[in-house]
């Protein structure tokens, strides 16, 4: 027998962490390269799988777009309520004004992922579109809280001009201008409810 001597075999991955990896491979290739230009294969070499690997975890591409939108989502939902200042509508555009900025910022920031691949899924249909418009729902969901504790007049109407201006700020940041994001948001946070149609006479 040679059990001291034989080097112990080496441990496989188990099936959670070939998906963890698979799903960090392509967080990184869809933001930075877009999803449409990063195919399947380029994310099976980056992780270092079998094609047979990679469709037991994810059946179609289209199903790996969409763990990644969710998995974004989760992070946003995460990044959200540690920003929101319960109580303090005004305070909580602050933070949030302050965040986007300092994402505009941060190397590799290429904007919203999720405008992003709306731009790239335009079906309604798409399964990959439906994950957008679910974030999308329930961060205007978010922004409508925030209008309501402030005791604005129309609710849903504040959310969708808040919700707009943080699209344009993600943008603006993707485009050059970080430096002035968060000042400029909070700004135009703070311009909205404090506007003759929005806040509520107290």
């Amino acid at each position: 027998m040679h059990a001291e001597t034989t080097e112990p075999a080496k441990r496989r991955p188990s099936g959670a962490a070939t998906r963890a990896r698979i799903l960090t491979a392509a967080n990184e290739l869809f933001y930075a390269q877009g999803i449409r230009a990063t195919s399947a294969d380029r994310i099976i070499e980056q992780v270092g799988v079998t094609k047979v690997t990679f469709y037991r975890h994810f059946r179609t591409k289209g199903d790996l777009v969409v763990a990644y939108l969710e998995e974004q989502a989760a992070a946003e939902r995460r990044w959200l309520a540690g920003a929101r200042r319960e109580g303090d509508p005004a305070g909580s555009l602050r933070a949030l004004a302050t965040d986007i900025g300092a994402a505009s910022c941060s190397p590799g920031f290429r904007g919203c992922a999720f405008i992003n691949a709306a731009a790239e899924f335009s079906d309604p249909e798409d399964p990959v579109r439906a994950a957008v418009d679910a974030h999308r729902a329930w961060m205007l969901g978010e922004f409508a809280d925030i209008a309501a504790q402030a005791g604005v007049r129309n609710v849903d109407a504040v959310a969708r001009q808040l919700m707009i201006l943080r699209d344009g700020a993600m943008v603006n940041g993707y485009l050059g201008e970080a430096e002035t994001v968060a000042d400029s948001l909070a700004a135009a946070f703070t311009s909205i409810l404090a506007a003759p149609g929005g806040a509520s006479p107290r």
